[in-house]
């Protein structure tokens, strides 16, 4: 079954063929225990039409946890954890309380709150696709007592809370693709993943631009907003931190490759 697998997914042009089919043969295995020979077929069957491994195990890891996954969210990314690792950094220290802003998965949401002990975290996104998959991953992680998911637009899932002035950062993985780029060269992104997890608007920016006015209001005096950015956009999101007047120093944080792709600064105090 193993050889047979990684035949298919070779063919398929699948470059870690080896290992993508030992985890899915042990997904299925998970799945359907007494049917799995079959359930694995359909999944390589899946995979070598170009669905990514995430959706068809129905797994991904991200900081340690493993999450659940499905079609309604987008799929955890490795560059992600360098916002968490940044938060959870920042965050040091008891009784802290964070937004997760665009959620998605909640992997970030659940990442924080395991991480980071004894933290409050709020997590909102859009759509009912992202909220549900949080809500399960915050269940089966054990961390509902400390992770509330809301649905809504930005912060109006929040509202009536009382958060205003009492959170300590709000971290936040925006879409961040130019609806241009989402119609020519990326546009492969949405032939498996939600639009909504990519779209930023015409330049990319359209959530940030959101987020950073609409985060003051939340922080308490020197709270900390802190994006996940695309290459290329740290020039402007700097630009939307200063012209806002709301925030201190803006601070960037770089990739192994010297990228940028985490711009954050508090609320001036």
């Amino acid at each position: 079954m193993l050889q047979d697998a990684i035949a298919s997914l070779q063919q398929a042009g699948i470059a870690a063929a080896a290992r993508e089919a030992a985890l899915i043969i042990e997904a299925a295995q998970r799945i359907e225990p007494g049917n799995w020979v079959q359930a694995a077929n359909a999944m390589i069957a899946r995979r070598a039409a170009g669905i990514p491994l995430a959706y068809v195990t129905g797994r991904e890891t991200f900081m340690g946890l493993t999450l659940l996954t499905d079609e309604g969210a987008l799929v955890p990314r490795a560059e992600t954890e360098l916002l968490a690792r940044t938060a959870i950094g920042l965050l040091a220290g008891e009784d802290r309380r964070v937004i997760d802003m665009c959620c998605g998965s909640g992997n970030l949401a659940c990442a924080i709150a395991h991480h980071v002990r004894h933290a409050r975290v709020w997590a909102s996104d859009l759509t009912e696709g992202c909220t549900s998959l949080a809500r399960r991953n915050v269940a089966q992680l054990g961390l509902a007592d400390r992770v509330s998911v809301v649905q809504g637009d930005l912060f109006g899932g929040l509202a009536g809370m009382s958060l205003e002035g009492t959170i300590d950062a709000v971290v936040c993985n925006p879409p961040y693709i130019s609806q241009g780029k989402l119609a020519t060269d990326r546009a492969e992104l949405l032939k498996f993943e939600p639009r909504e997890a990519f779209d930023g608007g015409p330049y990319g920016l359209s959530i940030h631009q959101r987020v950073i006015r609409d985060t003051l209001s939340f922080l308490k005096p020197e709270g900390a907003l802190m994006f996940e950015i695309g290459l290329g956009q740290e020039r402007q999101v700097r630009a939307l931190f200063e012209r806002s007047k709301g925030y201190g120093p803006v601070q960037s944080v770089s990739d192994a490759d010297g990228n940028a792709r985490v711009v954050w600064a508090r609320k001036a105090g």
